[in-house]
């Protein structure tokens, strides 16, 4: 996956979709995906031998922000999206020299030493790995939200600021 990078000089005249929590977005076309975290993460998969990519947006369970334990129920319905997901993005057939994945995950500051030890984020990873798919991860802790960019046709991530953005003029959609 390219680089992160810090200006969006390269995506200015591209058609912007807003992915909403708990929901993907799958695209060959040229275009800008966005994710606003708060107590979620994105996954952004590119399949450069396709030219396809999509963003997977998944909130933490709970409204802590924080990462939360993985329960019987939360895996069993991640990895079904998951799998949907990635069938959207990958098709029926892959080689895994040509698919790339980046998991940035956004989670407030720890309170306690109580975190769980395996989160949302590891589980996705763990699912990816045994997929043969190489996937880069990060995670912020902050107080105050993050907003990822990704590119799917191109496979560029990075995180942006409000301000990085065309004006509210340019073409919005929303996807979910």
């Amino acid at each position: 996956m390219a680089e992160f990078i810090q200006e969006s000089a390269l995506a200015t005249d591209l058609t912007e979709v807003m992915v909403a929590p708990d929901t993907y977005h799958v695209s060959p076309e040229p275009m800008l995906m966005i994710a606003e975290l708060h107590g979620a993460l994105a996954l952004c998969l590119h399949d450069e031998g396709r030219g396809v990519g999509g963003m997977l947006h998944l909130r933490f369970i709970g409204e802590s922000g924080r990462p939360s334990d993985v329960t019987d129920n939360t895996l069993s319905s991640v990895l079904v999206v998951l799998d949907r997901f990635k069938r959207a993005v990958l098709g029926n057939s892959m080689r895994g020299d040509e698919v790339q994945a980046r998991i940035l995950a956004h989670a407030l500051p720890p309170a306690d030493a109580g975190e769980p030890r395996a989160s949302l984020v590891d589980l996705i990873q763990a699912d990816l790995v045994d997929g043969k798919i190489p996937c880069g991860t990060q995670t912020m802790r902050r107080t105050e939200g993050l907003r990822v960019c990704f590119q799917p046709f191109e496979g560029r991530v990075w995180i942006c600021g409000p301000n990085d953005l065309r004006p509210a003029s340019r073409q919005h959609r929303h996807a979910g």
